[in-house]
Parts: C-alpha cells; structure tokens; sequence
C-alpha cells in the first residue's frame, strides 16, 4: 500500500508547503498498518462532519487496479474486519479510507448481490438496518483425489502389465 498526501498552498507560500513534506513524510504509517488515530475515526474531506469508522478499524486487503467493486468488497470480508457485522456507511467508509468513493446504491446493490451469491450474509440488526459479515460455510470443502474421479491408475494400464 502506498501513502499519499496532498498539499495544497497560495503561489505565494508553494515554497515553504514544500519544504514541509519531509516532516509530513516522516508522520507516515509504517507499510501495512493502520494509525491508532485512525482506527477510532476518520475525517470526511468534503467538510460535511467527521464520520466513524466501525470497532476493528479497517480492513487490511490489497487492491488491484483491475478490482470491480464486488472483489474489493470481498476482500474486504475475507479479511479480519469483515468477521463482526457491518453496516453500509461502515462499508462505504472502508471503501473512502481506500480513496475509493462509490455511491451509496451501488455499494448497496454490490453487497446485495454477494449476499444472494453466498459469499457474504446479510441480516437485519437488531434497530432494524442491514448488517453484512463474512460468509461461514458449514461444509469443509471436499478434496478429490484423481482416482477417486475414475482416472486411471497406472497398474490399470494394460502396457504396464
């Protein structure tokens, strides 16, 4: 994962906003974790309030840039965060974190169709909303051998005999 910042300044005052990014550099995260202060909450940068983020932070995945929507969003659920219910602002949240802003319908309609698929649940909370949380099989998946699938040995083949 790569970190970014913005910085943005008057012509004026370019000079010492760029003679700021070594310190704002060095206020990065270490690859791959997450800031404490970030995992309480995260500040929306359309300055419409401070939105917060769901107890176990943010999910830890990595996104290509071929993702469709539906990947990312179970990657999210594979990984740890996806294990505890999550709303859709909590999901949309996670999605913003990643610099990913979609509209609330399509995530929406994203985390419904992995839910019809099985690859997530969905269920109502208890005040009523949809909740999504990784999807839990019951069943190991089964493993086949090749001579359990009627492939043939090598004692069955008759040049061998």
């Amino acid at each position: 994962m790569q970190n970014e910042a913005e910085v943005e300044a008057d012509l004026a005052h370019i000079r010492e906003a760029i003679e700021l990014i070594p310190a704002i550099v060095a206020k990065f995260p270490a690859p791959l974790t997450v800031p404490s202060s970030l995992q309480a909450s995260t500040s929306v940068v359309s300055g419409s309030g401070t939105g917060s983020v769901a107890p176990g932070g943010l999910p830890s995945v990595s996104i290509e840039k071929g993702d469709s929507l539906g990947d990312i969003l179970s990657k999210f659920f594979a990984d740890q965060w996806g294990k505890n219910p999550r709303r859709l602002s909590d999901v949309r949240e996670a999605l913003e974190s990643y610099g990913l802003n979609y509209p609330k319908q399509s995530v929406a309609v994203a985390l419904l169709r992995l839910a019809k698929s099985s690859r997530i649940r969905r269920f109502k909370s208890e005040g009523g909303e949809f909740v999504y949380t990784a999807s839990t099989s019951l069943i190991a998946p089964l493993q086949i051998s090749p001579e359990a699938e009627g492939a043939p040995r090598e004692a069955d083949n008759p040049a061998n005999v």
